[in-house]
């Protein structure tokens, strides 16, 4: 990388989105007076009496988990989108509305409540990529959803109401605004090139080895050259395939390794259980080829400087485009360090 890039302003292009986002490493330099986020590393029990999504308590609805002992899935009991709501549009001048239509379920990682995916063994990580798989295809089968989205929201920063480790699979008729940029994209590259564009992206990434992170035989964990999140990172298959159906077993611990490598490093970074927003795109179940789509898992980490410093998404980010003080190439050489 030149000096330039570490030094002065400039923006970066998101190929998977088509935007671009400010870049300003001279203001890492500055000090902060602002917002400290109080985060507890105070140790769970491995099971809480209290909550709704350890084995064989009764959640809000009254119905009782089963006493499960690796990973368990249900059809969350406060769902955002709703799989009998009618059919029905709006469109009067401006006013533009359509109903949408979808199946919201939460799946629980581990029945021992004081874990994450960053302390589970790999071995029970493979379970949570196995169920992830099972869910994609049984719900993508159903005729009026034409995408999965899985996510995990990780840490009291990050919203989550409950410490369990969990995650969520959110399907709909629709596909999301990121997904349908990335679709775009990834479509469009692949008609002019016959190619993949994330493939292609990771064949430059391994070459420059200054984002790399973390490599094994069928995985690579990089921080995007377009990262928005300060310790943002990306985890990309070597192999191009569209969707995590298409993982084979060798696969699917590999993947495993990934995320366990990356979580930990997250924990090492600022010693604490580290937050963050991570999901997995794929292509849609909409019955089409989709063979420009190339798979992938992203996680967004908010804290900025420390345990307690968080990075917020104000003001010019609301305004005109996302904004980051510390380069990708300072964050990956971190990360680096902890793998």
């Amino acid at each position: 990388m030149t000096n330039n890039l570490q030094d002065y302003s400039h923006k970066r292009y998101n190929i998977l989105t088509g935007e671009w986002v400010l870049v300003s490493p001279h203001r890492a330099k500055r000090p902060w007076q602002g917002q400290n986020e109080a985060i507890s590393n105070k140790q769970r029990p491995s099971h809480d009496s209290t909550c709704y999504l350890c084995a064989g308590n009764t959640r809000i609805n009254g119905e009782k988990n089963p006493k499960y002992e690796d990973v368990f899935v249900f059809t969350n009991d406060f769902a955002a989108l709703q799989s009998a709501s009618p059919s029905f549009s709006l469109n009067e001048g401006l006013f533009k509305a359509k109903s949408e239509q979808g199946i919201c379920k939460v799946i629980c990682f581990s029945p021992d409540h004081s874990k994450s995916l960053a302390n589970m063994d790999v071995a029970s990580i493979t379970k949570v990529v196995e169920v992830w798989q099972k869910e994609y295809k049984e719900l993508g089968a159903i005729d009026f959803i034409n995408y999965v989205q899985i996510f995990e929201n990780k840490g009291a920063v990050m919203g989550c109401s409950n410490p369990h480790p969990h995650g969520q699979i959110w399907s709909q008729s629709e596909l999301p605004n990121e997904v349908e940029k990335k679709n775009q994209r990834q479509k469009a590259y692949f008609s002019e090139n016959n190619s993949s564009l994330l493939g292609d992206y990771l064949t430059q990434e391994l070459k420059a080895k200054e984002r790399l992170i973390y490599q094994n035989d069928d995985f690579a964990v990089v921080v995007p050259f377009w990262a928005v999140w300060p310790f943002e990172t990306m985890i990309i298959p070597k192999r191009v395939a569209a969707n995590i159906n298409q993982l084979s077993s060798t696969e699917r611990t590999s993947f495993a390794k990934a995320i366990s490598k990356t979580t930990k490093a997250y924990d090492g970074l600022f010693n604490c259980s580290f937050p963050y927003s991570s999901g997995i795109h794929q292509s849609p179940t909409n019955q089409e080829a989709n063979e420009h789509w190339h798979w992938h898992m992203s996680f967004y980490p908010p804290l900025l400087r420390s345990a307690t410093v968080k990075k917020f998404m104000v003001g010019y980010e609301m305004f005109g485009s996302p904004q980051r003080d510390i380069t990708a190439e300072q964050a990956a050489g971190r990360l680096q360090n902890l793998i």
